[in-house]
């Protein structure tokens, strides 16, 4: 909370400073003339540029250490490991076209700023331009695009044989988990059969339903593929594992499904961190 203060406080210091330079520039103006004044005006601005690319660099380099606690976990899952490949590619992607537009942007604004001497060059325009740098974007994003949709169909689409079969449900204002039990097949369930003691509508007259079993806790094992199937009874949710690298709409009526393999256990991870109180999610 302090460190916020201090923030605050040294902002709003830089931003007085800078009005009252502002206010020293006009009155520059008033004494110079007005032509030579404007050449005084646009240098001061075109240092500011300069100040500010500095000043913001800084900071997104500063608040990208100060807050990385705050980034996703390792993925403790097989197909996490595909998320994160993702994240990376399409921060090498990204990243130096940020760091470098900028620093274009602000070194243009130094550079050609009126002085007296520089003259504008009218350019017309280049077709070889404007397709290298269309042709270059395009190819990234078709690259990024496909490797996205290759892993969402993986991971969307059917799951091992083998795989432990749970079901999703949110509500207003919890979830509720279904282990398909040992047959690993989830019986039917309709919205007309909702009611007390039922409140997920199942079917009884469908024997999968005997052993399938209502909990308020998902426990998943190492190394075997887990199934969710995830719907909702009432309006849209959002069921997120973010340890999993997992995250998945409810959507009322529409069934969504996702399966993945766990790779870590809750207590593999509390020694890795460090944690004794921290749990998978």
């Amino acid at each position: 909370m302090l460190t916020t203060i201090f923030g605050l406080i040294a902002i709003a210091l830089i931003l007085v400073a800078i009005f009252q330079i502002a206010k020293a520039n006009d009155l520059a103006v008033a004494l110079k003339g007005e032509a030579a004044a404007m050449r005084a005006n646009n240098k001061f601005h075109a240092v500011l540029w300069l100040v500010f690319l500095v000043g913001f660099l800084v900071a997104c380099y500063w608040s990208t250490l100060h807050y990385q606690h705050l980034f996703l976990p390792p993925a403790s899952s097989i197909h996490g490991k595909w998320i994160e490949n993702m994240f990376f590619w399409t921060m090498v992607a990204t990243v130096p076209v940020f760091v470098l537009t900028h620093i274009v942007l602000c070194w243009f604004a130094f550079k050609y700023k009126d002085d007296g001497t520089n003259r504008a060059y009218y350019f017309p325009g280049s077709n070889k331009l404007e397709i290298l740098w269309t042709a270059i974007p395009a190819v990234v994003m078709v690259f990024l695009v496909v490797e996205g949709m290759r892993n969402w169909y993986k991971i969307t689409g059917p799951a091992p044989k083998e795989a432990m079969v749970v079901e999703i449900t949110g509500k207003q204002f919890a979830w509720t988990m279904r282990y398909s039990g040992k047959d690993n097949q989830l019986g039917t369930k309709s919205v007309k059969l909702i009611g007390d003691g039922n409140e997920l509508g199942q079917n009884w007259k469908d024997t999968k339903n005997a052993d399938d079993f209502i909990a308020n806790d998902i426990h998943l094992p190492v190394g075997k593929p887990v199934l969710f199937k995830i719907n909702s009874i009432d309006v849209l949710h959002s069921f997120y594992l973010p340890h999993f690298k997992v995250k998945m709409d409810a959507v009322p009526g529409i069934p969504t499904q996702f399966w993945f393999t766990p790779t870590q256990t809750t207590e593999d991870l509390r020694q890795q961190t460090g944690n004794p109180n921290l749990n998978l999610s």
